[in-house]
């Protein structure tokens, strides 16, 4: 009998740890997220809106940054648990000054969302004419700031790189004629490209180094990671589950469409200029690249180890 009494414990225990997440208290989880309104970040929102975050037990708090360094500082200070969409460059440069920090998934591969424009009066037509052209970016660090410097280098453009802020407040500047070229992001403004309002003049597609590395990334914090893994990992079987959700399920163009404030025309367009294989997060690649162009942008100052490339990185599926 004592046997037996052994066995029904134990299969009572297992069954509660089998228990569904939902029938749990969810987990509350902080999250900064870069730049709302873009179809790449708005994984977290989109998630919480569906369920399926709740589905994991996870209760998602969003904080929306204008760019990738406001949310790793948020990060750093403790403030939210999860940084999602920071630029590689800001996030390996900060850790290489010795922030408490890891990088646990990819947000994007490349930068297929990126493109820079003027207005539809501007001389600017092509690359070339961007010489001597004041150029948006929005905070230094950025990926945005890494997509420009390599625009840049690429075309070998005399031009002035030019921090300007949020997607938003960028283009206000650009119509104001205080910038010449702005920056900005898929779907953001394919309305006023499609009413002729601005102009389309250079994408992230015409950088040849930014379409072979991870361009943005989702980090956290080591007191986050050491105290909350199994929270993280839920975290990030829900992110990959929202993705899959986002590209097959017709509402989520629908929900999207609230969320950026776009016309269903536009939005009914994002599946398309953004394949689902660049939001895999388990994808983090080019590295050693990723590193020369953190040393050339003076993120940091000198090649990481192999040991501290490896240090640095911890997806977390176990």
């Amino acid at each position: 009998m004592a046997f037996i009494r052994t066995l029904l414990g134990a299969a009572l225990i297992m069954g509660s740890l089998a228990l569904p997440a939902k029938a749990q208290t969810p987990d509350k989880l902080k999250i900064a997220v870069t730049q709302r309104g873009a179809w790449d970040t708005a994984v977290a929102e989109m998630g919480q809106r569906a369920g399926i975050f709740k589905k994991y037990g996870l209760d998602v708090d969003i904080l929306y940054t204008q760019a990738g360094p406001e949310a790793i500082q948020a990060l750093i200070a403790g403030s939210v648990d999860v940084a999602t969409g920071a630029g590689v460059g800001a996030a390996v440069g900060t850790i290489a000054k010795g922030a408490p920090l890891k990088i646990i998934s990819s947000e994007i591969l490349g930068a297929p969302d990126q493109y820079w424009y003027v207005p539809a009066d501007s001389p600017v037509k092509t690359i070339a004419d961007l010489n001597g052209k004041t150029i948006s970016f929005s905070l230094p660090g950025s990926s945005s700031n890494a997509a420009l410097l390599a625009l840049i280098a690429q075309y070998k453009l005399e031009a002035k790189p030019t921090s300007t802020g949020s997607i938003a407040s960028t283009l206000t500047q650009v119509l104001t004629k205080q910038v010449d070229v702005g920056f900005s992001a898929i779907p953001f403004f394919l309305d006023k490209v499609e009413a002729g309002e601005i102009r389309i003049v250079a994408t992230g597609e015409d950088v040849a180094v930014l379409k072979t590395r991870t361009g943005r990334v989702n980090l956290t914090n080591l007191q986050t990671l050491n105290t909350r893994r199994p929270v993280l990992m839920r975290f990030h079987a829900a992110y990959k589950e929202v993705v899959d959700w986002m590209y097959a399920a017709p509402e989520a163009l629908t929900m999207f469409a609230e969320i950026s404030g776009l016309p269903p025309a536009v939005v009914s367009k994002v599946r398309g200029l953004l394949p689902k294989e660049t939001m895999s997060p388990e994808k983090i690649v080019g590295i050693e690249q990723i590193i020369v162009e953190a040393i050339q942008g003076k993120f940091i100052p000198s090649p990481f180890t192999a040991a501290q490339v490896e240090a640095m990185i911890d997806i977390p599926t176990k």
